[in-house]
């Protein structure tokens, strides 16, 4: 496998695809900020679980969730701020996301963050992503 320039939108597209596809799992390289983003993920239910796999090289698994009709509980992903463009909002312009269905996953001063905590918090940051 090649290098990949954006990560974060590299474990997102993972993950869409892997919910299209129905797996059960998906494995992501680790890093640590995928392991937090993996934890918010969990937190807020949208996966089932996740847990790191220390064989070289280091992964993530994510384990995927699924309703009664076998569709995908995360029904979109999108990638914000990308290495070229990155996107900053300020505690008064944390965006929503479907109206609070989803949430806007931010790294913030004190560390990564899904927008809720942020406005509780209030703090603004670097938008990474959006899950609904």
């Amino acid at each position: 496998m090649g290098v990949v320039t954006d990560p974060i939108a590299d474990m997102l597209v993972r993950i869409r695809n892997a919910t299209t596809a129905r797996k059960e799992s998906v494995a992501v390289p680790l890093s640590r900020v995928k392991l937090e983003i993996s934890k918010i993920l969990k937190a807020e239910g949208f996966i089932a679980d996740y847990e790191v796999d220390r064989k070289v090289p280091e992964a993530i698994r994510v384990h995927l969730r699924y309703d009664t009709r076998k569709q995908g509980i995360i029904t979109g992903l999108r990638r914000i701020s990308r290495p070229g463009l990155r996107i900053y909002a300020r505690r008064a312009a944390l965006p929503r996301v479907r109206g609070g269905l989803g949430i806007a996953i931010l790294s913030t001063s004190r560390g990564i963050m899904t927008d809720r905590e942020a406005r509780k918090t209030g703090v603004g940051g670097e938008v990474l992503c959006l899950v609904w």
